[in-house]
């Protein structure tokens, strides 16, 4: 018996007695003056162990098999699942296993077998919150984490963009460094799956805003600029999207947090679908987005969106590029980060000026009077240089120039601001 029993006991013989009335023991108690009635009689039939429940030391009809508790411990042992946070384990014990438990369950038998959660809950510090906004695409913030998601020792920088008012992700996409690539990859995401937000919130790194040693050049000044702009900020002037800098972290808190859950998920995630590298986690992450927006998205205050759909006139390929300026040379060629290319065209004249397109899905072209034209690399040129020999050339090397393209956008944006900064 426990103390409570004895004190039970006690004040039941006491009222057998005499000596409290059922509704003073039913008061002392705490309980209904019928269970008093109910526990006097026990007591006077069975003694002392009318006191106690007649299920106690018996095993529930609702308990959780044994067997099942056990294989539970063992897979929370195995690779793939040890390092899932509880709440994400039990999501996928349902959805990997086909095993349904309640948490508390769960949590109580795991802590039972010396299973600890793995995620770590530090003392958080204290912080103004900023109120979500009010509607769906009216901010949108974004950043870039380096992480070991493959837990090989190396970092990989995954870009993203979350919605402020609902806390969904609107776009992940992971490339080996923070670079303009990255956000190019999630704007075409955001815009192809929402559309226009009215708002971005980004810190100060060189891919939204220029250093202070960038400087206009000639062009730009007789154009009425009066600062410099990069490649990322000149897009989004066009898609008419405001971009504002944070001071701090704390600043841009949502996805802030976003990167501490996507660190603690992401890694049990990419163990279960076996993904060890950037390109099979590129092809996955939209699907996580789905799943992760359906249990932790929130409800807009207002129902009525920010978002402006994409205007059917917009190509996504010619917009969500690095455009530069180049001035056709005598043999209509063009350089360009230390390579030579040669355009591909018998209407185009020396001297005269193009716009240069590089992105992921372009490669490398030159835009002249809204007529796009292929390029090649000189060191490909065929030995007769006509228009059909260079259109074969170019169709047997094309990939050469796509490559090229990927590693100039992939580079570390920190030592490329030549390739951020518009010109």
């Amino acid at each position: 018996m426990t103390k409570k029993d004895l004190k039970r006991y006690s004040v039941i013989q006491d009222c057998i007695d005499g000596i409290y009335t059922v509704p003073q023991a039913a008061k002392i108690l705490k309980l209904s003056d019928r269970q008093i009635q109910r526990l006097k009689k026990e007591v006077v039939n069975n003694g002392p162990e009318g006191i106690i429940h007649k299920n106690r030391g018996k095993i529930s009809n609702h308990a959780t098999n044994p067997e099942i508790i056990k294989k539970i411990v063992e897979l929370k042992k195995k690779y793939i699942y040890e390092k899932a946070n509880f709440i994400h384990f039990q999501e996928l014990l349902l959805e990997k296993e086909n095993i349904s438990i309640s948490y508390s369950c769960l949590y109580s038998n795991l802590k039972k077998n010396g299973i600890k959660s793995p995620r770590k809950h530090h003392k958080a510090k204290l912080h103004h919150r900023r109120k979500r906004k009010s509607y769906f695409g009216e901010l949108v913030q974004t950043d870039s984490t380096p992480f070991d998601w493959f837990e090989c020792g190396n970092k990989y920088s995954l870009h993203g963009y979350i919605d402020d008012a609902t806390g969904i992700p609107l776009g992940l996409y992971m490339c080996e460094t923070e670079c303009l690539l990255g956000y190019l990859e999630i704007t075409r995401q955001m815009l192809t799956n929402y559309g226009i937000p009215e708002t971005i919130y980004s810190d100060k790194f060189s891919v939204f805003f220029p250093p202070t040693s960038s400087k206009l050049t000639i062009e730009e000044q007789l154009e009425g600029k009066t600062k410099p702009k990069t490649q990322f900020h000149r897009i989004l002037d066009e898609l008419n999207i405001n971009l504002i800098a944070a001071n701090s972290s704390q600043a841009k808190g949502r996805i802030e947090r976003l990167w501490n859950t996507l660190q603690d998920r992401l890694l049990t995630e990419f163990r279960v679908n076996n993904i060890t590298n950037i390109e099979e986690a590129n092809k996955f992450l939209p699907k996580f987005i789905k799943s992760y927006a359906k249990k932790f998205g929130v409800k807009a205050e207002k129902e009525k969106s920010k978002f402006v759909e994409l205007p059917k006139y917009v190509d996504l390929d010619t917009l969500l590029c690095v455009k530069f300026t180049r001035t056709l040379d005598n043999s209509g060629g063009f350089s360009l980060f230390g390579e030579k290319f040669q355009v591909i065209s018998d209407d185009l004249r020396p001297k005269q000026k193009v716009t240069v397109l590089m992105s992921k899905k372009l490669g490398i072209r030159a835009k002249s009077n809204e007529k796009i034209y292929n390029v090649l690399n000189c060191e490909e040129l065929p030995t007769g240089n006509t228009i059909k020999e260079l259109h074969k050339a170019y169709k047997s090397k094309e990939s050469r120039n796509l490559n090229f393209a990927i590693y100039l956008l992939t580079l570390d944006a920190k030592k490329t601001s030549p390739l951020l900064v518009s010109s």
